[in-house]
């Protein structure tokens, strides 16, 4: 497979996996991708497409083979980790076989960037900003992935941060030198000031460990991490555009509203606790207006408040206007259901499970 097969597509790379069953490892994989990239499949052949680059996957025999298309190194280099780490998920205990055209080698990851937490500030009372300094600042500054991969060693530890390991997986330090890693919206960036923000929830305690929301509460200056990226969920490329989500996507929204330009039209949808937790969103748009929901004492997730105030805007969308949103899976189900019915395809609606009711990872 050469480039030439993927025109807009520079960095290629091919791939094998032999599983114990490889039919029902496809079958696992277009369930679970299709929460995180439009999801195709013929036959025994799957594509997977995202803003940072496309999979190609396909049953042959017992084996299968791979092949994936980046516009960079670094997106190839992460596709090829994300595709590792979940076909070893998939395989559980059972064997199995990962070889690479070009076998990686153990070495620091090529997109985790260090960083230094600079000073922290409440924006609301459920959701905590820090301000981070990063020497590869401008790396960040990319309108194709607002996400990265919040790397949180132990603290009072000198962090021991993950390899490549040969068959494409991210060999992550263990014991008592384990990482958190939880995924975060890069909610700006001052390229002069090489710093960048990201927002935090925080999170009622739940009898459960929350990492990221720990980190967000106890960071102090001083204190050091890392980002893996940037990754997918970016700026929707559209002139119109619908977004909608809960607390946990609104840093994501509002680097969205503020990305926006004066010839867009856009609409925001925004559940949050109460009154308290809304905040002031500067756009540029000469169309653009808010629209904030209360649960007002529901815990989040159940309020069931986003899908219906999207239905309430769909016969007003344009023929060009795209639909993204974000929450609580069962939601986020619900309003892809909502969206195929009203007749969106995939290249109108980004409907997107941030979060899960009961879990933390």
């Amino acid at each position: 497979m050469n480039a030439a097969a993927f025109p807009h597509r520079e960095f290629i790379l091919t791939g094998t996996a032999i599983p114990v069953d490889a039919g029902e490892m496809l079958g696992e994989i277009c369930e679970h991708f299709i929460d995180h990239a439009d999801v195709f499949r013929d036959g025994d052949h799957v594509t997977l497409s995202s803003e940072i680059g496309e999979a190609y996957i396909s049953k042959v025999s017992e084996q299968l083979d791979i092949r994936l298309a980046c516009s960079t190194g670094d997106m190839l280099s992460m596709t090829r980790g994300i595709i590792a780490e979940h076909l070893f998920m998939f395989a559980g205990d059972d064997p199995l076989t990962l070889e690479w055209a070009d076998q990686p080698k153990p070495e620091k990851l090529a997109n985790l960037s260090e960083i230094t937490v600079v000073s922290a500030i409440n924006v609301t009372p459920r959701m905590r900003r820090l301000t981070v300094s990063c020497a590869d600042t401008a790396r960040f500054d990319t309108t194709e992935g607002l996400h990265v991969r919040l790397l949180m060693p132990p603290k009072g530890r000198e962090p021991i941060w993950p390899v490549t390991l040969a068959d494409g997986r991210i060999g992550w330090p263990e014991g008592a030198d384990e990482i958190a890693v939880r995924y975060y919206t890069i909610r700006s960036i001052d390229l002069e000031r090489r710093e960048m923000v990201i927002d935090f929830v925080v999170h009622e305690d739940c009898g459960r460990r929350m990492p990221g929301a720990e980190f967000g509460l106890t960071a102090q200056p001083g204190d050091r991490a890392a980002l893996l990226g940037p990754g997918a969920g970016g700026m929707p490329e559209a002139k119109d555009l619908l977004l909608a989500g809960d607390e946990t996507a609104l840093p994501a929204i509002a680097r969205m509203i503020e990305l926006a330009t004066p010839d867009m039209k856009v609409h925001a949808i925004l559940e949050v606790a109460n009154k308290a937790e809304e905040q002031v969103l500067a756009c540029a748009a000469d169309n653009f207006s808010i629209e904030w929901l209360h649960r007002d004492g529901a815990e989040p997730g159940t309020a069931g408040l986003l899908e219906p105030a999207i239905a309430a805007r769909l016969e007003g969308l344009g023929p060009e206007t795209i639909v993204w949103a974000a929450c609580e899976k069962t939601e986020a189900q619900a309003i892809r259901a909502r969206l195929k019915e009203n007749g969106l395809d995939r290249t109108r609606m980004t409907s997107i499970t941030y979060w899960r009711r009961g879990h933390t990872d």
